[in-house]
């Protein structure tokens, strides 16, 4: 089963792929990031967005898409522009009729490391150490992506 992880962000979206056979038996197949520029229209961002997560899913083919929910400690002046990504991401899955399912931060987290309050660093690091990679994934967008699919594979009746 083809896993598509999906860390949502206007200006950064992380993605990863990972190859699940069981909930202990997973393969690292790629990864990347979505990346817009902040001097572009929301509407240009948006497009670009939608237009790369195409590329991305016809790419790879996945089976399931996994993406986080939104979630804010404190109110920032990001919200509306993640939600409105994010809300474009959904829109370019559900074209696909691709199953989508969505994991809140702290699952996440808590799924990887045992700790729903771990660490960027911390997510990094079991995500390297799960998929036997030799270096911590950069921008920690990409981490937080596989870490996305990890737990939709540790979550899923098998």
């Amino acid at each position: 089963m083809i896993i598509l992880g999906i860390d949502p962000g206007i200006a950064l979206t992380g993605w990863g792929v990972l190859n699940a056979y069981s909930r202990d038996k997973f393969t690292f197949i790629d990864c990347g990031c979505i990346e817009t520029h902040s001097n572009s229209s929301v509407g240009v961002r948006l497009a670009e967005i939608h237009n790369k997560l195409q590329f991305v899913i016809t790419q790879y083919k996945p089976h399931i898409i996994a993406i986080e929910e939104l979630f804010f400690m404190k109110l920032t002046k990001n919200i509306l522009a993640i939600a409105q990504a994010r809300g474009v991401m959904i829109l370019t899955i559900s074209l696909q009729q691709i199953p989508l399912f969505e994991y809140n931060p702290k699952l996440i987290k808590l799924t990887l490391t045992g700790n729903g309050n771990a660490s960027k660093k911390q997510i990094q690091d079991m995500v390297k150490d799960l998929l036997n990679l030799k270096t911590i994934l950069k921008p920690d967008d990409i981490a937080d992506a596989l870490a996305i699919a990890i737990c939709h594979i540790n979550n899923i009746e098998w």
